[in-house]
């Protein structure tokens, strides 16, 4: 029998600062959430439902997952203004939105680190491999480095066989970054496989992915210190190695270099292929002009949004696209 009571909870989407890729790899990696959202609302019912149509769970793995030792059926909904395959983390904020609102429909009380196990576990389910860096900074919100040995503010640390991700809360000055979206969907799990692939075969891209490490240890300090100018500087550099992985593509090139005039930097961000850069800026108008100018969708973002929460009344707005995997 369908139940009305509603369960609802949202979670922010991110934007990496530097690391994504190394970071698969145990290196470090600085991540920032956003101030947009996905909102998932779940209910008891007779089927499983996902905005008001028959729910397939062996299509959809992340809710195949997060409803793996479920012995009823539920009705979902769920609304996002993040978009769908653009390095913005709509995988995890859907998957860590999903994993609050079951746990809480189930009369559990989650922790963040549970919530973190969960979501991440949705996208290893999804995507056969990568880092709990998006879900931690999805469930944790505002910022999160990962493996930065001296930061002592830890929240947790996770294991998958010989990797270890010590993921830390680090407080982030008030910068202002533009998102530029190419609108070209690029799945995350192809690309992980691309650079996993090339590590195999080559030294070269295994020093490419060491150098990132160190590149970012540098960015740690630049972000901790609040020097822009030198935050920048790293970014645009690691944005050259992301290419050299070939996970770049020519429409993020483009939007890249015509936002560096007017910023301190700028980079993909995500797993690339597609999907989003980033820039770092002052004058974020200005930037989101040019990303517009050049066919880009930009988004203007601050940094500090909160992590996943409880949230009153049901999802509404448009139904979300599934994320890619």
């Amino acid at each position: 029998m369908t139940e009305d009571r509603w369960v609802t909870a949202s979670a922010p989407g991110k934007f990496v600062v530097l690391g994504e890729h190394s970071v698969v790899y145990g290196k470090p990696a600085l991540v920032l959430a956003t101030d947009r959202r996905i909102t998932c609302s779940v209910r008891r019912s007779q089927r499983n439902s996902l905005n008001g149509e028959a729910l397939d769970l062996w299509r959809q793995p992340h809710f195949q997952y997060l409803t793996r030792d479920m012995g009823y059926c539920l009705d979902f909904l769920t609304t996002s203004e993040i978009p769908s395959g653009s390095g913005m983390g709509s995988s995890a904020a859907l998957s860590a939105a999903l994993a609050l609102a079951i746990r809480t429909e189930r009369g559990e009380f989650p922790t963040e680190l549970s919530l973190v196990e969960e979501a991440y576990g949705a996208e290893l389910h999804a995507q056969g491999n990568g880092s709990p860096m998006d879900a931690s900074a999805c469930v944790h919100g505002g910022g999160i480095a990962v493996n930065i040995p001296e930061e002592k503010d830890e929240l947790w640390t996770i294991r998958r066989g010989e990797r270890t991700w010590k993921v830390s809360d680090i407080k982030t000055p008030d910068l202002s970054f533009v998102i530029g979206n190419t609108g070209i969907k690029a799945p995350t799990g192809p690309q992980v496989e691309k650079v996993r692939r090339y590590t195999k075969k080559s030294g070269f891209a295994t020093d490419i992915i060491e150098e990132m490490g160190m590149l970012t240890m540098e960015g740690y300090k630049a972000l901790k210190s609040g020097n822009k100018e030198l935050l920048g500087r790293l970014m645009t550099q690691d944005h050259k190695l992301l290419s050299i992985l070939g996970v770049s593509c020519k429409e993020l090139n483009k939007l890249v270099y015509a936002a560096l005039p007017y910023s301190y930097g700028a980079k993909l961000t995500g797993s690339g292929g597609g999907g989003c850069m980033v820039a770092l800026t002052d004058e974020p108008d200005k930037v989101a002009d040019i990303i517009r100018s050049r066919g880009g969708t930009p988004f203007i973002m601050k940094s500090g949004s909160e992590g996943a929460r409880m949230e009153v009344g049901v999802a509404k707005g448009s139904p979300m696209e599934i994320p890619m995997i």
